[in-house]
C-alpha cells in the first residue's frame, strides 16, 4: 500500500507531457500539446495534452485522464504499479510493506510473467559478463561482430548457459513458479513436467516495450552452430504481454531519437539495430523476420510518419521491402526505400562506415516507392502482359493512399515514368478504389449480421439517464470549481451572522435540504469529500481528486476535468444567466425535475397496476402532488440544460 504523502509527492513531481512524450510525439499547440493518439487508430492528431490541468484527452476515442492513469491504460499496469513506475522516473522512493504469500498469488498473471522477464534479463546479463562460460562463448561472440561494451549494455545483452537446466534451476532457487516461468517462454515443459532452458547455449537479445519493460527474448546461435540448423534464431512465444506482430525490436531505444530526426529506419535484424546504433544512427528498428503489421506501424506512427526500408540488396530483401509497402501507405506513412550493395546488409554497412557517412549514403540512394517498384517489377520486362501486371501493381499501391493530393502527384509521377497516360492509370485505379470500398461495405455487412445474430436485446435507455447526466454534470462543477464562491455575504437567519458560501457548499446544502443523495455513490464521495476540506486554505478538488488513491475517483476526476458537455440549442442558458451561480442553481433544478419526472413516470405505472380502489386513490393523490410540485420546479427553471 502506498500512502498518501508519497502519492502526493509522486503527482506533485509529474509532468504529464515528459510523460506521454515517453510515448508519443507531442507538437505544442496554444498551451495544450497534441499528437496521434495511442489508444486507437489515429490519423489525425485528436490527442490533447494540457501541461497545466496534467491531464490528457482523445477528442476522436474519449480516452481520458492524468499521467497515472496513462501509463495503466497504455502499459497494463494496476494503480499501485502506474504510481512506482512514476515514482522510479521522478526518483521518488517509495516505501510499501512485503506482500505475503497469498498476497502474491493473487498478483495478475501479467505482473508475474513481467516479473520473470526482467529476472531472466538480468540473470543471462550477468552470465555474460561474469561467468566464465558467458566471458568465453558469448563474450567473445559479441566481440567477433564489433560491439563495444556501452552497446551491449545499453541493449543488456546477454548469454544462456549450455547446460539445458541452468537457468530453470536458477530461477526455481528464486522461489519463480514453474507456471510462469513455462508461460513467459523462458523455459518449456516436457510431458513428464521437467523444465528445460528454451535458450540454453544462445546469445540473448531481450525485448522491450516503448515504457522498457522487458516482454521476451530472441535467442541466437553461436556462428560455428549454425550451419545446417534450421532454427538459428528462437524466440519467446507468444504470451499474455508479447505478441511479436505487436513489438518492434529496438523500438525502447529508438523512441526518442525517432522524434526527433522525424524519421525511422526499418531493418530486419537484431545486429542491425545494433550496429546502426554504434555507428551513430539511433532512430532505427527491427521487425526481425515476421511480416511487417498494422500494429507495428501504428506503434511507429506515433512518433514519425516518415519511414525509410533499409534492407539487403538480395532476393529476400526486395521481397521483405515489397510486402509491406501497400500496408504503410494505407496507414498513412510516407515511405522511401533503400537497397544495400551486393553482399551488404546494414549490419556489415554499419561497421564500415561513419554515421555520418551511412546518412550520406542514405540521403543519396534512397527512393520513394514508386521508383523502387517501378524498377524492380518493370526491370527487364518486355512482355505485354506480365508489363500490365507490374504497372497495376504499381496503381494498387498508389490506391490505398488516402490522402487524394498525394495520391494524384505519385499517379501523375507514375505516369511520366513508365510513359502510359495518366487519365489510363486514373480509370485503373478507381477501379481498385471501387472494389476496395466494396470489400470493406460487405465486410462491415457480414460483421453488422453476425452482430445481430449474437446480440442481446437492445434495452431502451432508463428512464433515470438523464438524473445520471446532469449529477455527472454537477459533480463536474464541484471537481473543477467546488471552492469557488458562488454566494456572497448571506446572512443566517438564526444568528444574523453573514458568510460566503462556496459551490459545493451550496449542491450540498441543497441536496441535504430535501433528503436527496445522488445515485452514484462515487458522486456522493467525491461531495462529501470535498465539503469536508471546507475551510482549508489552498485546497483544490480537481488537484485532489486527479491524485486520489481511490483508482475510480481518479479515473472519474480525470475524466470530469477534461468532458466537454455541448448543451441542446433549445435548452442553452440565457446569455445573461452564463454565471457559475446561474450554472449551479439551473443545474440543481433540472436535477430536481429530472427526479420529479422518474417519479411521476412510475407512479404512472403503479396506479395501472394497483390491486383495489383505495391503493389507487392514495397514488391518484401522490400523482397530483408530484405534478404540482413539477410545475412550481418548472416555473423555476425556464430553461433545462440537457447534455
Amino acid at each position: 500500500m502506498i500512502d498518501r504523502a508519497t502519492i502526493d509527492r509522486i503527482m506533485d513531481a509529474t509532468n504529464i507531457v515528459e510523460v506521454v512524450s515517453d510515448f508519443v510525439t507531442l507538437r505544442k499547440s496554444g498551451t495544450s500539446y497534441k499528437g496521434l493518439c495511442p489508444f486507437h487508430d489515429d490519423r489525425t492528431p485528436s490527442f490533447s495534452v494540457s501541461p497545466s490541468r496534467g491531464v490528457y484527452k482523445c477528442f476522436s476515442c474519449g480516452k481520458a485522464g492524468n499521467a497515472v492513469n496513462f501509463i495503466m491504460e497504455h502499459e497494463q499496469m494496476t494503480y499501485p504499479e502506474a504510481l512506482k513506475w512514476l515514482a522510479r522516473k521522478y526518483h521518488i522512493e517509495v516505501r510499501e510493506r512485503e506482500l505475503n504469500d497469498e498476497e502474491k498469488q493473487q498478483e495478475s498473471e501479467r505482473e508475474s510473467i513481467h516479473i520473470v522477464n526482467d529476472w531472466a534479463a538480468d540473470y543471462y546479463e550477468d552470465i555474460l559478463w561474469n561467468d566464465r562460460d558467458g566471458q568465453a562463448i558469448g563474450m567473445q561472440y559479441f566481440r567477433s561482430r564489433g560491439f563495444r561494451d556501452d552497446i551491449i549494455r545499453k541493449f543488456k545483452l546477454g548469454f544462456a548457459l549450455s547446460r539445458r537446466d541452468a537457468t530453470a534451476s536458477a530461477a526455481l532457487s528464486k522461489g519463480f513458479q514453474p507456471e510462469f516461468l513455462v508461460k513467459s517462454g523462458v523455459c518449456g515443459q516436457r510431458d513428464n513436467g521437467e523444465l528445460y532452458d528454451r535458450f540454453a547455449g544462445r546469445v540473448i537479445f531481450p525485448w522491450m516495450t516503448v515504457s522498457g519493460k522487458v516482454t521476451a527474448f530472441g535467442g541466437r546461435l553461436l556462428d560455428s552452430r549454425t550451419k545446417g540448423v534450421s532454427q538459428k534464431y528462437v524466440n519467446s512465444p507468444d504470451s499474455p504481454v508479447y505478441h511479436k506482430d505487436h513489438e518492434l525490436y529496438g523500438i525502447f531505444q529508438a523512441k526518442k531519437s525517432i522524434s526527433k530526426e522525424d524519421c525511422v529506419y526499418m531493418v530486419e535484424g537484431y545486429t542491425d539495430v545494433i550496429s546502426m546504433h554504434q555507428c551513430g544512427i539511433e532512430n532505427v528498428v527491427a521487425n526481425s523476420g515476421t511480416a511487417l503489421s498494422v500494429y507495428q506501424i501504428r506503434l511507429l506512427r506515433r512518433f514519425t510518419q516518415n519511414v525509410v526500408l533499409l534492407y539487403d540488396g538480395d532476393e529476400a530483401g526486395i521481397h521483405a521491402a515489397m510486402r509491406g509497402t501497400d500496408m504503410m501507405l494505407s496507414e498513412g506513412m510516407n515511405i522511401k526505400v533503400l537497397l544495400l550493395p551486393d553482399q551488404e546488409d546494414p549490419d556489415s554497412f554499419a561497421r564500415k562506415h561513419t554515421a555520418q557517412q551511412f546518412k550520406d549514403y542514405i540521403q543519396t540512394h534512397q527512393t520513394d516507392f514508386i521508383e523502387f517498384k517501378t524498377q524492380t517489377l518493370l526491370r527487364g520486362v518486355s512482355d505485354p502482359i506480365k508489363r500490365s501486371e507490374a504497372i497495376s501493381s504499381i496503381v494498387k499501391s498508389i490506391s490505398v493512399i488516402d490522402n487524394q493530393i498525394v495520391r494524384a502527384t505519385y499517379l501523375k509521377d507514375c505516369a511520366v515514368r513508365i510513359g502510359i497516360p495518366e487519365q489510363t492509370l486514373i480509370n485503373e485505379m478507381n477501379k481498385f478504389i471501387r472494389h476496395d470500398r466494396e470489400e470493406r461495405y460487405k465486410q462491415a455487412e457480414r460483421e453488422q449480421q453476425k452482430a445481430q445474430q449474437t446480440s442481446l436485446k437492445i434495452e431502451m435507455p432508463s428512464a433515470n439517464d438523464q438524473i445520471s447526466q446532469i449529477e455527472r454534470l454537477l459533480v463536474q462543477e464541484i471537481v473543477r470549481h467546488g471552492m469557488e464562491i458562488v454566494f456572497r455575504d448571506v446572512v443566517n437567519e438564526e444568528d444574523g451572522s453573514h458568510s460566503d458560501i462556496c459551490l459545493s457548499a451550496f449542491v450540498y446544502y441543497d441536496l441535504s435540504a430535501d433528503g436527496l443523495r445522488f445515485t452514484h455513490p462515487l458522486y456522493n464521495q467525491i461531495l462529501e469529500e470535498t465539503v469536508s476540506h471546507l475551510g482549508e486554505e489552498g485546497f483544490s478538488p480537481e488537484k485532489y481528486f486527479l491524485s486520489h488513491p481511490d483508482v475510480e475517483i481518479s479515473q472519474l476526476a480525470s475524466e470530469l476535468s477534461t468532458d466537454t458537455y455541448r448543451l441542446v440549442k433549445s435548452n442553452q442558458l440565457r446569455e445573461e444567466d452564463d454565471t457559475l451561480q446561474s450554472k449551479i442553481v439551473h443545474l440543481l433544478l433540472d436535477y430536481r425535475m429530472a427526479i420529479l419526472n422518474s417519479q411521476i413516470k412510475q407512479l404512472k405505472q403503479s396506479i395501472s397496476q394497483a390491486q383495489s380502489e383505495e391503493e389507487s386513490r392514495q397514488l391518484l393523490e401522490e400523482w397530483i402532488r408530484l405534478t404540482s410540485l413539477r410545475q412550481e420546479v418548472a416555473k423555476r427553471v425556464g430553461h433545462s440544460i440537457i447534455v
